[in-house]
């Protein structure tokens, strides 16, 4: 073992100690530290016996083990637990030295913190990392950002942990991690991603949804299609464990239809949904999966509504296996507009931000390692190699040929559960905003009537050019003046 560390992990829980793992497999030697020493000693004694991994049983002797410049990678709580534990650190940090905070911290904290260390001198990284337990272990996604002044100084340790990508050889030489962007940009895209996650669970369940209660498929049916689905275009993580999860039998019974339909969250998709409002970006899947979690937890409320509230008879008596592709072409087609919404948002926040990002390169991080990667990731890294100023990923030729050859099916899809009073958030919000962003006309021009009408809010017309405002006195008792123009 060196005499010094290269990096220190502070935070034993399940991903602290994986990554740690990770690192010593790596060749690195790493200082394990957490605030009860004895979680340390019985990791020593534990799963890092003979590894290349010390323990700390204090700040002082957790710098101290530390080769310059000093790494130390904080995997806490995130929030004030941040904070606090770099306000015991500070003291003892010497400038240059680099605290990386690798939780889900929202971004905001990580712009601040970033500021604010730069000011002591203190390089600052704030880095998503996603893959659970198994990514943490074996490679997961890594997407740091905070003070580009770092980065030469954690890349080799990060980007040898991290899953890896074929390259043109066949070789997994592509590490899914590289530099996102300055400030909170790492934190940001973590966050997106997490929200797309939501997103691409969602549809998932409403697939099952509509093959359990409309198609009145078993799970073992059911779990035969995810299965054939994993060697399509919809191949990805969550289509490979949702077949899993669909064959796992508790005493000879699917324990999927033992698990009661009520789903958690830790926020990130929240985030993700309320900083598109701060931004004004329509991320209207996504909100849509917040939102149906959050309608899964009125468990009781719907028990009772259940018997109250009546809806249509379940009727179905088309061609069952038609309908399946059906299935298939809305989850698809669904997926690629949580993409383009939460690239979209990406785009946004750069902008607002002034952060220089690749988003290929993004794309190629969620290739591998995280929740969310999926076969079509590649595609989606094409479309910003061949236009990295492409607006919308719905424009690029590829998808865009993709969602004209689901539109059929994704919209029967919709109808049929519309029909059939089967709830689908996701995949008919996603058609909703794909017929939107398509619409070259829409209502908006009665809605601004309508706000200028009872608030004098002004509107522009197509008939002067953008940028001049009118007001109208609708009823004859209003007066000229109208309201400051401006947009939240």
């Amino acid at each position: 073992m060196k005499e010094q560390s290269d990096i220190a992990v502070v935070g034993l829980a399940v991903m602290g100690e994986n990554l740690i793992l990770n690192m010593a497999s790596k060749g690195f030697t790493v200082t394990a530290y957490n605030r009860s020493y004895h979680k340390v000693e019985s990791f020593l004694s534990g799963r890092a016996q003979g590894k290349s991994i010390r323990g700390a049983d204090s700040i002082e002797s957790l710098v101290a083990s530390l080769s310059s410049p000093r790494k130390i990678m904080l995997m806490v709580k995130s929030g004030q637990p941040v904070d606090d534990f770099i306000a015991l650190l500070l003291p003892h940090l010497s400038e240059g030295d680099i605290v990386i905070d690798g939780g889900n911290s929202q971004f905001e904290d990580s712009n601040r913190r970033t500021a604010d260390l730069a000011a002591k001198g203190i390089l600052y990284v704030g880095t998503g990392v996603s893959g659970g337990e198994e990514g943490a272990l074996l490679g997961p996604s890594i997407m740091p950002g905070g003070n580009p002044e770092a980065w030469p100084h954690v890349k080799p340790i990060f980007q040898a942990i991290s899953a890896k990508v074929k390259d043109e050889n066949g070789e997994l030489t592509i590490p899914c991690c590289d530099w996102v962007g300055e400030a909170g940009a790492g934190h940001f895209v973590k966050m997106v991603h997490n929200g797309i996650e939501y997103g691409d669970m969602q549809i998932i369940c409403e697939g099952y949804l509509l093959m359990r209660d409309v198609l009145g498929m078993s799970a073992d049916e059911i779990q035969a299609v995810f299965a054939q689905w994993k060697e399509t275009e919809l191949s990805s993580y969550l289509i490979d464990i949702t077949a899993d999860i669909l064959a796992f039998k508790e005493d000879g019974e699917p324990l999927v239809e033992k698990i009661l339909d009520t789903a958690g969250q830790k926020g990130t998709g929240k985030w993700t949904g309320v900083t598109a409002l701060h931004l004004g970006v329509p991320l209207t899947l996504i909100g849509e999966a917040v939102f149906a979690r959050c309608l899964s937890a009125l468990k009781p409320q719907r028990v009772i509504a259940a018997q109250a509230i009546k809806g249509p008879e379940v009727s179905f008596t088309g061609d069952k296996a038609a309908f399946i592709d059906d299935i298939k072409q809305a989850l698809l087609a669904a997926k690629i507009v949580s993409y383009a919404q939460g690239f979209a948002l990406i785009q946004e926040a750069a902008s607002e931000y002034n952060w220089h990002l690749d988003y290929g390169s993004i794309a190629m991080m969620w290739r591998e390692g995280c929740i969310i990667r999926s076969v079509f990731l590649d595609n989606i890294k094409q479309a910003y190699d061949n236009n990295p100023k492409l607006d919308n990923l719905m424009l690029d030729n590829y998808f865009k040929d993709m969602l004209a050859s689901a539109q059929p099916g994704w919209r029967n899809v919709v109808a049929t559960a519309t029909l059939n009073g089967v709830a689908m958030p996701c995949i008919s919000a996603a058609l909703s905003y794909f017929d939107g962003y398509r619409t070259e006309h829409l209502p908006a021009n009665l809605l601004q009537a309508q706000r200028d009408y009872f608030g004098a809010h002004t509107y522009e017309r197509k008939d002067k050019p953008r940028g001049q405002f009118f007001h109208t006195n609708w009823t004859g008792r209003g007066g000229n003046t109208a309201s400051t123009t401006y947009d939240v």
